[in-house]
């Protein structure tokens, strides 16, 4: 990646339209509106969204073709036109089971993980000691990165030229890697602090870093005290770690807990209520993958992006922060030809713009811009089973919705 890509790009000619019913309206009807308690419900014929696709990704849903999926939530013009839930017993289905990641009943004998980071535990993954807010895994790094967006709006944290290590300094290492004090919260937030990490290239066991990660007793130092393989902002590599650090961030930059911090200025502003947050070792959140929301309110979360950072008339987040963490600021990640933001990846297909979070066991939050459309689906897909995943299937839904 060319050194010069690491500058956000607020500044660059970019077509961004707010309208009094955000970026995108449909014809002559009228504002969207915003979701109160509950999302207003309608259905897909009358938000002009072709209902054949959803009900059959629902079919194949119920015949077990993707495994474990838990919901399926569709959001078009603010309204809740597609809502499907599919009960499962995690503790028949966990049962007996033992990896490196989580042990289910009766397999548990001398596994030694915090039932919180027990992935196989029914009590807690993937829906939280029987309430209805379910394991978001790495999509909690988007919302991690929103959280610092909502930083930034409130005036903490200014610049994303800042070196990270000004905000660190309480968790570096002794004698880091000279490197390191190059980085800058905007490499933190793209992954290309140029810190070695290996986990989309590891299985799952101990060479894993996020695996070390998890039982080391100290997160955040821990990351930083990985050995550097690249000058910042010329590499990208996904880094679980680095998406725990913008937590130590926020906390450093507003004197605050992440998770009250989120309470007040992001979740309770939207309309969320309910949310559990594990917190990791060394006392912060876990910021790559502890968060746990219900669908509605996840979609909350896209509904804010898709209105540009604002909830009903006041201002959540910087609209310049929401233009730049949606683009393709890493313009290729990966074979698929994927880019990726701030915490946010760009799925986009076939000419169709789709901002994604994503996490382990089938966890996608997708926002379609274009479309004033919001996709979530939940499932818990770790068990060793092959199953096709959702990502293409949701996406080939939307497009054959809309015609495209």
């Amino acid at each position: 990646m060319p050194h010069s890509c690491r500058q956000p790009i607020a500044a660059a000619a970019f077509f961004w339209s707010i309208t009094a019913a955000g970026p995108f309206t449909l014809g002559a009807q009228s504002p969207a509106p915003w979701p109160a308690a509950t999302w207003s419900v309608s259905t897909p014929d009358a938000q002009q969204l072709a209902a054949a696709p959803w009900i059959t990704l629902d079919s194949a849903i119920r015949s077990g073709r993707y495994g474990n999926v838990d919901r399926l939530l569709v959001i078009r013009n603010g309204y809740a036109v597609v809502n499907h839930t599919y009960p499962r017993d995690y503790k028949a289905i966990s049962a007996g089971k033992r990896t490196t990641i989580g042990c289910g009943a009766g397999a548990c004998d001398g596994f030694v993980s915090a039932p919180e980071f027990n992935y196989f535990e029914p009590d807690v993954h993937p829906f939280y000691r029987g309430r209805d807010v379910h394991t978001l895994q790495s999509v909690t790094k988007s919302v991690i990165a929103t959280v610092f967006g909502v930083a930034m709006q409130r005036g903490a944290i200014r610049d994303l030229q800042e070196p990270m290590m000004r905000r660190l300094q309480q968790h570096a290492p002794p004698n880091p890697d000279p490197r390191l004090a190059r980085a800058t919260l905007a490499d933190l937030l793209t992954m290309r602090t140029g810190i070695e990490w290996h986990e989309q290239d590891r299985p799952l066991d101990a060479t894993n870093t996020t695996v070390q990660l998890e039982a080391s007793a100290d997160w955040s130092r821990f990351t930083l005290s990985q050995p550097m393989d690249a000058d910042p902002g010329t590499k990208w590599a996904y880094n679980s770690g680095g998406s725990h650090l913008i937590g130590a961030v926020i906390r450093e930059a507003t004197g605050e807990s992440p998770v009250e911090y989120a309470r007040k200025y992001l979740f309770e502003p939207i309309g969320i209520r309910d949310f559990h947050w594990k917190i990791a070792g060394g006392g912060l959140p876990d910021g790559e993958g502890g968060l746990f929301l219900s669908a509605e309110s996840l979609a909350r979360i896209g509904y804010l992006y898709l209105r540009g950072g604002e909830w009903n008339g006041k201002r959540i987040l910087p609209e310049s922060f929401v233009r730049e963490a949606t683009l393709r600021l890493v313009p290729s990640v990966n074979q698929a030809g994927w880019g990726y933001g701030y915490q946010w990846w760009r799925v986009d297909r076939d000419g169709l713009e789709i901002w994604a979070g994503q996490g382990f066991g089938g966890q996608f939050l997708l926002v379609v811009p274009s479309a004033d459309l919001v996709a979530v689906s939940f499932a818990w897909n770790i068990f060793g089973e092959r199953v096709p995943g959702l990502l293409g299937p949701m996406t080939q839904a939307i497009r054959a919705s809309l015609g495209r």
